[in-house]
């Protein structure tokens, strides 16, 4: 299973990736993940490992990936598995003219695939992407923003 997405964001890619990298701070504007919080590690950088909460249905979900790379505004990757599911998260970060195009890759595989498919797990883990997605350009834009009034 593969969900894509992609978002222009209107801000240079320090403004985003300060946004995207501080995970300690993804509480304070992502709408998406909740509780979000460095497990091992003191940066988003290869062999951190995180933890945060979805929900993708009433009852939340914890997932405790691993970034196993990480080039800073340019691309991140962790992996993990919950449920019999392993994914891999993908992050590609492109900069043109001062606008950042932040792209989502997410695979998913394992035996209980067919189970989350049948219960329409891929259809509201695409809106939580879209969700992240739209609340990482709405913080990196205003960040932005302000910082021109200043």
């Amino acid at each position: 299973m593969l969900i894509r997405e992609e978002i222009e964001i209107a801000a240079p890619m320090p403004f985003v990736w300060a946004v995207f990298s501080a995970l300690e701070r993804w509480d304070d504007w992502n709408t998406a993940c909740q509780s979000c919080h460095l497990i091992e590690g003191e940066e988003m950088a290869a062999g951190a490992c995180f933890s945060f909460v979805v929900r993708p249905f009433t009852l939340p979900i914890k997932v405790k990936p691993r970034i196993t790379e990480c080039e800073p505004g340019q691309k991140v990757v962790w992996e993990g598995e919950r449920l019999g599911i392993h994914a891999v998260h993908t992050w590609t970060f492109r900069e043109i003219n001062g606008k950042v195009t932040l792209i989502s890759h997410e695979e998913f595989d394992g035996p209980l695939l067919w189970l989350a498919r049948l219960i329409l797990v891929p259809r509201r883990l695409h809106s939580l992407t879209r969700k992240l997605l739209a609340s990482v350009k709405q913080e990196a834009e205003a960040r932005y923003q302000a910082q021109k009034v200043s």
